[in-house]
């Protein structure tokens, strides 16, 4: 279906501002500190393959773990997905959360019967049990040492939760108050979404609405690929160092990265990165691929409109076993000094291709986790 110029501008604005106003809902409802001040929580609008459609960046890891988590829904549930559902994911090899503290709770959005597209936020949650307060141990050998690991289940059928599921949740976690209350701010949101895309359908009406997506997902993959086709071709190779994995605290942790660029193709290579590590410094494949679209969003130009459709504009590889994509059950909680060294070494390879854009390393990453209880209820 034909759309002008202006109808996908105000369909582009619409679907930006409708991500904006669930992670407001998300902040401002939020139990934790972790979500109401630190807002490491995010939102999206996905359609009905699962592709990013319109994500508001507070997290830009998260444009590869919101396909992840959907597509495991989508597989998990297949032919069972009805208005009023509601499912949860943070199963880190099952879908695409970064590790198990981060929850994603996923809704379908139905229009005439007919499965339109998903809200989505995922959120850290501020424990989910494990050996250590907060479920992120730095000597954790397998995801099993990291907490409850949720795979694509379902949280709501006809809009009623299940309440087994949250007492499963509830009794895994130090801090059950805080973990729910949040999970439900989380399934507000999606909502509140789900209500405002409805309307914003009915104004437009629904096969305008689907072209406008396809239209925002072909556009944001040109954007790129038009910025790419004028840089110089040519092989640059980077790498970057983790100090340790928490385990072998003798042995730096290599990231690798090969980028080739010929005519409007790019390709990241991080084949050379480090064997799948011991301790919990490994990394999953979509956090690998949002990093390279973090990087060349920031190269290109930072007010990219952000969809699944900046993922199309490259080739990227991570060899199976490696710390960029590690077998089951290797720990993955502490992917943030990976991740880190991985966005380091993009920007260093990419700056022979864009010399203009260069910048300087990063501080790497450092977490200190306070707790405590209650002095009033006892409660952690």
């Amino acid at each position: 279906m034909p759309l002008d110029a202006i109808e996908l501008e105000v369909i582009k604005a619409s679907l930006a501002g409708i991500v904006q106003e669930m992670q407001n809902s998300l902040f401002r409802t939020g139990f934790s500190t972790i979500v109401r001040e630190s807002q490491d929580a995010s939102c999206a609008l996905m359609n009905a393959k699962g592709e990013v459609v319109a994500q508001h960046v507070v997290l830009p890891l998260h444009i590869g773990a919101f396909p992840a988590c959907t597509a495991a829904v989508l597989e998990a549930f297949a032919d069972d997905i009805a208005e009023g559902d509601a499912f949860i994911i943070n199963h880190p090899y099952h879908g695409g959360s970064p590790h198990a503290p981060d929850i994603a709770v996923i809704t379908p959005v139905f229009i005439e019967g007919a499965l339109f597209g998903f809200c989505g936020s995922i959120a850290h949650k501020s424990d989910i049990g494990g050996p250590v307060p907060g479920s992120c141990s730095g000597q954790a050998r397998e995801i099993f040492n990291e907490g409850l690991q949720l795979p694509a289940v379902r949280y709501q059928r006809g809009y009623r939760s299940n309440g087994d599921l949250e007492r499963l949740i509830g009794a895994n976690s130090r801090t059950p108050e805080l973990v729910l209350g949040d999970l439900r701010g989380q399934l507000g949101a999606d909502r509140l979404g789900e209500q405002r895309l409805r309307q914003l359908i009915g104004k437009f009406g629904t096969d305008t609405i689907r072209a406008g997506l396809d239209r925002l997902l072909q556009t944001s993959e040109r954007t790129l690929r038009a910025a790419m086709a004028e840089w110089p071709d040519g092989r640059f190779a980077a790498e970057r160092f983790v100090d340790d994995d928490g385990i072998d605290l003798e042995k730096p942790v290599r990231i690798h990265v090969v980028v080739t660029k010929r005519g409007a193709e790019l390709h990241f290579d991080f084949s050379g990165s480090a064997d799948q590590t011991a301790g919990p410094a490994n990394i999953r494949p979509p956090l690998v691929r949002a990093a390279c679209v973090y990087a060349l969003i920031s190269l290109i130009d930072p007010n990219t409109y952000v969809s699944s459709g900046l993922m199309r504009a490259f080739a990227m590889t991570a060899r199976e076993g490696s710390v960029l994509n590690p077998r089951f059950p290797a720990p993955v909680n502490t992917y943030n000094p990976t991740i880190h060294a991985v966005v380091d070494a993009l920007f260093d390879a990419m700056s022979h291709i864009v010399p203009e854009k260069v910048r300087a390393d990063g501080s790497g990453s450092r977490s200190i986790i306070l707790g405590g209880r209650s002095t009033c209820t006892g409660k952690g």
